[in-house]
C-alpha cells in the first residue's frame, strides 16, 4: 500500500517552492520518508516531545538537524532534506495557528525542527 502524506497541499507547494524541488518530486519525498518515519513511530513516541495528536497525524519536536540525518540515512540530496525539514515545519505552523498556538510553536522551532508522522 502506498504510504499516504499527512502533509496539507498548500504546505507542499510552498515547501517545495523554498527549497527549490519540483512540486512532483516533494510528494515522492514525503512518503519516502513516511515510509521510514510509520516505521519508527514507536521510537519517536519514547524520545521526543508529542505537540499535536490528530486521527491522520502525530507531530513531534526532535532535535536540530535532524533531517539533516535522516536526508542522509535516505540518501536524499541537501536540498530534499531541507524541503521535508521545511514541509514538515510549515504543517506544525499551519496546525499552531488552527490551535491557538502558533507563537509556541515558533519559538520551539528556534531550538528544534518538526516531523510529522501520519497514522
Amino acid at each position: 500500500m502506498p504510504e499516504t502524506i499527512p502533509l496539507d497541499g498548500d504546505v507542499l507547494l510552498l515547501a517545495g517552492a523554498r527549497a527549490s524541488v519540483t512540486p512532483d518530486r516533494l510528494p515522492e519525498l514525503v512518503r519516502l520518508a513516511q515510509a521510514h518515519l510509520r516505521s519508527r513511530f514507536d521510537d519517536y513516541d519514547r524520545e521526543f516531545e508529542s505537540v499535536h495528536h490528530g486521527d491522520d497525524r502525530t507531530l513531534f519536536l526532535v532535535p536540530e538537524g535532524h533531517w539533516t540525518e535522516l536526508g542522509s540515512d535516505l540518501g536524499l540530496e541537501p536540498r530534499e532534506a531541507d524541503a521535508l525539514r521545511r514541509a514538515h515545519e510549515q504543517q506544525l505552523l499551519r496546525i499552531g495557528t488552527k490551535a491557538g498556538r502558533r507563537d509556541e510553536f515558533e519559538t520551539a522551532l528556534e531550538i528544534r525542527e518538526a516531523v510529522v508522522v501520519g497514522r
